[in-house]
C-alpha cells in the first residue's frame, strides 16, 4: 500500500487513524508498528540529528550534480572577432555536486516536466502527475543545469506526489513553507506512537541519531588515519 504522504502537520494528524484502518484492510496481518516504520520512511529523508540540541532538525534538501559553462570561456561577442583576434571560443562545461532545498528541486522538476510536453505535445492540458516519474524526462541530460539521479528521485516521489501541482508552471512557496515548519512534528509524533507501543528502536529519532553516530565515528577513524 501507498501511503500518502501530507505537507501539513494538522492534515497528517487528521488523517492518521483513517490511514491506519486502511492500512489493516489493505492487509489483514499488519500492526500498527508496521505502518508507524513506513510513515518513518517516507519523513526521514527530510530530517537530521542535532548533537548540539540532541533532537531532529530540517535537512529538506538534495544533492544534485550541476552543469555549468565555465568561466574561462570564451563566446558570444568574441565569435565575431574569431577572424581578427586569436581568440579562444572553445566553451567548456563543468560540475560540481549542489545542495538545493526541496523546493527547487521540485521546481526543477516541474521545469523538466513542462518542457518536455512543450517539446512533445505543444503543451497541450496534460497532467504533471502523469510524468513525474518518467525516465525518459527525469533522466534526460540537459548540457547545463542539473544532472537528476533517478535512483534518488524514487526516495523523493511522495514528497513531490503532495507539492507539484497537476497543472501548471510553478510551485507553492506558502505551501513548502507548511511542509519545512511541519516535518519535525510529524516525525515527533510517529515517535510518540511508536514509544506507545514499545518500539522506540524504530523510531526516526533513533535511526538518525545512530546514522549520525556512524558517521561521527567514520570521520574520526579517517582523520586518526591521515594524522
Amino acid at each position: 500500500m501507498e501511503l500518502p504522504f501530507y505537507l501539513s502537520c494538522e492534515e497528517f494528524k487528521k488523517r492518521y487513524y483513517d490511514d491506519l484502518e486502511i492500512w489493516f484492510e489493505n492487509d489483514r496481518n499488519a500492526t500498527e508498528i508496521d505502518f508507524l516504520i513506513n510513515l518513518s520512511e517516507l519523513y526521514k529523508p527530510y530530517l537530521y540529528y542535532n548533537f548540539a540540541e540532541n533532537n531532529l532538525q530540517v535537512d529538506a534538501t538534495v544533492k544534485v550534480k550541476e552543469y555549468a559553462f565555465s568561466s574561462f570561456d570564451n563566446f558570444g561577442i568574441s565569435y565575431l572577432e574569431k577572424k581578427h583576434k586569436n581568440v579562444n571560443t572553445h566553451i567548456h562545461i563543468t560540475s560540481e555536486w549542489k545542495a538545493v532545498s526541496m523546493m527547487e528541486y521540485a521546481q526543477y522538476v516541474l521545469d523538466k516536466i513542462n518542457k518536455h510536453l512543450v517539446r512533445s505535445y505543444g503543451f497541450p492540458e496534460k497532467n504533471v502527475h502523469d510524468y513525474i516519474n518518467d525516465y525518459e524526462v527525469i533522466a534526460s541530460a540537459e548540457k547545463v543545469g542539473y544532472k537528476l539521479d533517478y535512483n534518488t528521485h524514487q526516495l523523493l516521489l511522495p514528497f513531490l506526489k503532495a507539492y507539484l501541482p497537476h497543472y501548471g508552471q510553478t510551485v507553492d512557496i506558502s505551501l513548502y513553507k507548511e511542509f519545512y515548519i511541519s516535518v519535525v512534528e510529524i516525525a515527533h509524533f510517529i515517535d510518540r506512537k511508536l514509544h506507545s507501543v514499545k518500539a522506540f528502536e524504530h523510531s526516526i529519532y533513533c535511526k538518525l541519531r545512530s546514522e549520525a553516530k556512524m558517521g561521527l565515528q567514520m570521520k574520526h577513524h579517517f582523520l586518526t588515519i591521515f594524522n
